[in-house]
């Protein structure tokens, strides 16, 4: 988890303001011919000032950066979110030598979790089978809002992947912020920091601010000039 001066404070009605100049990059979902997400691609990094704004709106026309276009759209960015940890709100599904639990309000419909022959709510019930339980485990592992975790057994915290401090702008989709970077409501308070956070970046979820997968409804695209 994070342990420097990063963080992302969310503007009332505004972007995000990004503090102490975190590695920012883009990435995109590697998927199979039968477009199955199945990785990641490996970030690139994109120029950034030392401090800076990441449009919230959807709108700006030098996306990521904002552009101030929040303020003759009329956007509302209030915040709805669950402010409770996500330990009070997951369900946790026991497997043979492995726990999944589940999150459902933090989905962004990366769709990691499943593929054309299984998903992971099923495979948690096949997982005295060695080859499933460490599938599994990866597939959790590349869930980049944090919904699924895995972890030894239900009182244990979950075994969470490796990620370095980093915002990665997902291609279409949303801000991934990763590695424990904190992130500040418009009200000052901190919402629960957590390894795997994904913030909303078309302007039309549902539960704001993080994504809940409208992107993929809206056709939201983005520009991949800086």
């Amino acid at each position: 988890m994070s342990d420097n001066d990063y963080r992302v404070r969310i503007c009332e009605d505004g972007p995000y303001e990004v503090v102490g100049s975190p590695p920012l990059v883009r990435t995109a979902q590697v998927e199979t011919e039968f477009g199955e997400p199945v990785g990641w691609e490996d970030p690139t990094p994109i120029d950034a000032p030392a401090e800076f704004d990441l449009c919230r709106c959807g709108r700006s026309s030098r996306k990521p950066f904002c552009d101030t276009s929040h303020e003759t759209t009329a956007f509302d960015g209030t915040e709805v979110a669950d402010r409770r940890s996500r330990a009070e709100r997951v369900r946790v599904l026991k497997g043979d030598g492995v726990v999944l639990t589940d999150d459902i309000s933090l989905c962004t419909h990366a769709g990691h979790c499943a593929d054309r022959s299984t998903d992971v709510w099923e495979m948690i019930r096949r997982t005295s089978v060695p080859e499933v339980r460490a599938r599994l485990q990866h597939m959790v592992d590349l869930c980049p809002s944090g919904r699924i975790a895995h972890a030894a057994a239900a009182d244990a915290e979950p075994d969470e992947p490796e990620l370095e401090p980093s915002i990665a702008v997902i291609r279409d989709g949303p801000l991934w912020v990763r590695g424990g970077i904190p992130v500040e409501s418009s009200d000052g308070t901190t919402y629960e920091v957590r390894n795997r956070v994904t913030l909303c970046r078309c302007g039309r979820s549902s539960n704001k601010p993080f994504c809940d997968g409208t992107h993929k409804v809206v056709g939201f695209r983005d520009h991949q000039g800086d």
